[in-house]
Formats: structure tokens, sequence, C-alpha cells
């Protein structure tokens, strides 16, 4: 099997679980802001707009986009505010 054939059938996988955990409905950005805030995420512990930016997976998104995807998930429930509320600071809450 050739290499771009295991990267084919991960991403095949990856799409699997995306659909099973219901994200499949998340633009790229969103997803990649989602997983970025996930990979940062400590328990009880805030994740920083800032930190998230400055993640790989958001690299090549510009600010505008960044912005616009983190304020689509605080509306969809993936990331909330953190209470009280500290500017550039959420929690991972996914809905399901």
């Amino acid at each position: 099997m050739s290499e771009i054939s295991r990267l084919a059938e991960l991403r095949k996988l990856l799409l699997e679980m995306e659909h099973t955990m219901g994200l499949q409905d998340l633009s790229s950005v969103e997803r990649d802001v989602f997983y970025a805030a996930t990979d940062l995420a400590a328990p009880a512990t805030p994740v920083k707009s800032t930190s998230l930016q400055s993640h790989a997976l958001l690299s090549s998104v510009s600010r505008p986009t960044f912005f616009r995807a983190l304020k689509s998930l605080v509306g969809k429930g993936y990331l909330t505010h953190c209470h009280p509320p500290v500017r550039g600071q959420y929690h991972v809450s996914h809905p399901k």
C-alpha cells in the first residue's frame, strides 16, 4: 500500500469519527479551532484565544476567519465563555 493510499484510509477514518461525534456540520476551520482547543484544554483551565491562534492546526487561518469560527463555536455550544467572563478565555464543552 502506497503512502497516499494509507493517508486516504486515515482521512476516511477521520471523517467517519467526525460523523460519529457529530462534528460533520462544522466547517473545516471550526473543526480545526475545536481540535486545537481540545488539544490545549486542561481540566478546569480555560483555553486562551491567543494560544489557539498560535496552534499548529491554525497557522494558515487568518485572524478574522479565526474569530468568526470561534464565535460560531460558542454559538453552537462547542466552546463556552469563562465564568466570570474573562475576555479571550474559553472552556471546551462539546454539546453532545
